[in-house]
């Protein structure tokens, strides 16, 4: 007799609840898929994920709290036997490689199918990693145009990419041969320029400009 189906429980992470909703009506069309909560911050999505039997986070790139690369090591402790699915609304997002290295298990696109998201689902949760065919190659190489129009400097920009990795500023000035006290002042400027408050804030600010 053949054994049942497993049950793959999801947990949402996304500070717009109609994309839980849009999730939950994917999730319907296969049996095997529910969802079992969701998160609108960070700090929440860590909570939920170390108290709800999850099988994989699907865990957008914007929240309001906790940068992804910082979110991914900690969900990864609370949860280790949980996957996390990246769910993003750009199909260029310049930072994919840099969540992957994070620890990621793949990255999907917000617009997919409901049949191919229950197949991503099923795949990421038997351990193989999935990534939208829309983001293969999707790194995005940041030109001095760029920067120019953000008001950074090549440098200032690399100590942020790093930060957004979410490296402490020693771990910055050994990846890029600099003192900590010159790290910090490049962070300061790129906050500064960026009309941030904190790294969080830039971070965030840099996204939107699609630096990262």
């Amino acid at each position: 007799m053949t054994e049942p189906s497993r049950t793959i429980r999801i947990l949402v992470v996304d500070d717009h609840p109609i994309v839980r909703g849009g999730v939950e009506l994917l999730a319907r069309e296969d049996v095997n898929l529910e969802v079992v909560g969701g998160a609108l911050t960070g700090a929440a999505a860590v909570e939920l994920a170390r108290t709800l039997p999850v099988d994989v986070i699907l865990l957008d790139l914007r929240l309001p709290d906790i940068p992804a690369p910082e979110l991914i090591p900690r969900l990864r402790r609370v949860a280790p036997h949980a996957r996390i699915l990246l769910f993003t609304a750009f199909a260029d997002h310049g930072a994919i490689d840099l969540l992957m290295e994070a620890g990621a298990d793949g990255c999907l696109v917000k617009d997919i199918s409901g049949q191919d998201f229950a197949t991503a689902i099923h795949r990421v949760s038997g351990g193989i990693r999935v990534v939208d065919p829309r983001l293969a190659g999707s790194r995005r190489v940041v030109t001095s145009e760029a920067l120019y129009r953000a008001g950074l400097t090549r440098r200032e920009y690399e100590v942020l990419r790093f930060a957004a990795m979410g490296n402490s500023n020693p771990e910055i000035a050994q990846e890029l041969s600099l003192a900590r006290n010159t790290v910090k002042t490049y962070l300061q400027s790129a906050m500064q320029k960026l009309n941030a408050r904190n790294r969080v804030e830039a971070i965030a600010r840099a996204h939107e400009l699609r630096l990262l």
